[in-house]
């Protein structure tokens, strides 16, 4: 049954079933079954689903008796698949149907990782594009050669089904379905209670292919806490070898080996990181923003933010950043 903590909002159901992912269902709980009184009588009511019968076993030696029945599908505004038990898992026919019927009925369904195989299993995810856990995406791709798997995203949705790749990007996409619902400021608030940023775009990728540098070099840390400390100047690569008293082939080599990328690449990575944090404040212009932090331009800015963030500085404003009040 609901959670009763006289919310009126819209019902969120996670299903439940044998050999859970304990911590894909507790990301769902945690955001919308936590009491928030601060959101107001709308906040979502929150409910668990059993799909297997008897108790059920979760990971990490948890055994579960769920309060709810299956027929919570059938009430559901938001069902989400917190992981499933594995690729190669069948996926029950029965819950198959309840899923496309609410789907049909105007249903948003949602999945964690591995949960994108039980979407999948559906049907309603042909002809669009899904995401997963890139450790899963191959065997989705194979199996559902009808859906066209994006492995690079961190979550994706078309016509209210949403996917989502590892875990945390879970977290992504459960924030992003409360900003749609009920705004930014709502999903910072959230985000805050949950000690993460609310920033993550879905277009951002899973992860980084960088290599993992070999070691770490003390004679490198002064100079990135001196870049740090003033990106807004127009660093060249001879003046930071100059600060090291190294020779450029040495300090190039060294550099890589300490922080993994080209100190242009990281210079840029760290000049979007101070951006994301000035278009929180909501006091800066763009060639403002772009002129502070060292990108000189306002059209440089945007090339550098979009190429890493997967949207424009604009876009990330007004989609992640609460209004003023």
């Amino acid at each position: 049954m609901p959670n009763a903590s006289g919310t009126s909002g819209p019902l969120v159901v996670a299903l439940l079933y044998d050999g859970l992912c304990t911590f894909e269902f507790g990301i769902v709980a945690e955001i919308f079954g936590l009491a928030r009184v601060e959101m107001g009588v709308g906040w979502y009511r929150f409910a668990s689903c059993p799909i297997d019968d008897g108790p059920l076993r979760a990971h990490g030696g948890l055994t579960l008796v769920a309060d709810g029945t299956p027929d919570l599908i059938d009430q559901a505004d938001i069902i989400v698949v917190p992981g499933w038990k594995g690729a190669d898992a069948p996926v029950p026919e029965q819950l198959c149907q309840r899923l496309r019927n609410a789907h049909a009925r105007g249903a948003r369904l949602a999945s964690i990782c591995s949960g994108a195989f039980v979407l999948a299993a559906t049907g309603l995810l042909d002809g669009g594009t899904a995401t997963t856990h890139w450790r899963y995406a191959d065997e989705l791709r194979r199996r559902y050669p009808k859906i066209e798997v994006d492995d690079t995203s961190l979550y994706r949705d078309h016509d209210r089904l949403f996917t989502s790749a590892g875990s945390a990007a879970g977290i992504d996409l459960m924030i992003e379905i409360v900003r749609r619902d009920f705004g930014a400021a709502a999903a910072n608030s959230v985000a805050r209670r949950l000690v993460m940023p609310a920033h993550r775009a879905g277009g951002q990728a899973q992860f980084l292919e960088r290599p993992v540098p070999q070691r770490k070099s003390a004679e490198i840390a002064p100079l990135l806490d001196r870049l740090r400390a003033s990106l807004q100047l127009r660093w060249t690569v001879e003046e930071m070898a100059a600060e090291c008293s190294m020779s450029l082939r040495t300090f190039l080599r060294r550099f890589t080996e300490a922080t993994g990328t080209s100190p242009g690449e990281w210079l840029t990575e760290e000049r979007v990181a101070w951006a994301k944090q000035l278009l929180c404040q909501h006091r800066l212009n763009m060639d403002e923003i772009a002129e502070t932090v060292g990108f000189g331009s306002a059209h440089t800015l945007r090339h550098h933010f979009r190429r890493q963030m997967g949207i424009s500085p604009t876009e990330y404003r007004a989609r992640f950043i609460a209004e003023p009040a």
